[in-house]
């Protein structure tokens, strides 16, 4: 089986998506939207395998080389900061990672007179670098659940988390303050992958490259 591709793919909005691309140059990984409790997928006519893995650990199969490619959201990309190579912007699930306050707070608050400060966040590797880049010293308190309700009980002034309507910010009380990056999913090869199945790999980057390509 060294001549089959192996793709991670997260479940969700990324899956269903990915199902719909990848259908548009002639893959067909329909089965992936079953209610399968399956994790691995084979389509041996077309010599693809698939791996359903949380979002988070997509670059880590991929890195090791479990998987030859995986589908993946930006902001886990910069999180983890992996040795892998990042060839294509899949130009869906979009939304932004951004530095939100209190709306009261941020009614008197200037952003450019920040010295120290205390941030709630899924991303603390992001939001040191995003501080430390601005000569801010910043107090990280890592969350998995929801970060809104820091600000909101004083574990943190303010958060950094991923924002797509703005929504639920503005439900909890808080404003955006500042952009840290767009974000949106991308493709990411093993580099081993990249030269021992050049072709195969290659065919699927530039098939994808075609169809992403403004009409």
């Amino acid at each position: 089986m060294n001549d089959w591709i192996t793709i991670a793919i997260p479940k969700g909005r990324i899956l269903e998506e990915s199902v719909k691309l990848f259908g548009k140059i002639g893959i067909d990984c329909r089965e992936l939207l079953s209610d399968s409790r399956k994790l691995i997928f084979e389509n041996a006519e077309q010599r693809m395998r698939y791996m359903i893995v949380r979002a988070t650990d997509v670059p880590t199969y991929v890195e090791y080389g479990s998987a030859d490619l995986g589908i993946v959201g930006k902001d886990t990309l910069m999180e983890q900061g992996k040795d892998l190579y990042e060839p294509l912007d899949l130009k869906f699930g979009y939304c932004r990672m951004m530095v939100a306050e209190p709306a009261n707070l941020a009614r008197t608050d200037d952003p450019s007179g920040w010295s120290h400060i205390r941030i709630a966040t899924k991303y603390p590797h992001v939001a040191e670098t995003y501080f430390a880049s601005k000569g801010i010293q910043v107090e990280i308190i890592k969350l998995y659940g929801s970060i809104e309700l820091a600000p909101l009980v004083g574990l943190s002034e303010r958060i950094v988390d991923l924002v797509s309507t703005g929504e639920t910010l503005r439900q909890n009380g808080l404003v955006e303050v500042e952009t840290i990056a767009e974000i949106t999913t991308r493709l990411i090869v093993n580099r081993a992958s990249l030269k021992t199945k050049y072709r195969q790999i290659t065919e699927i980057i530039q098939g994808l490259e075609k169809e992403l390509q403004p009409a």
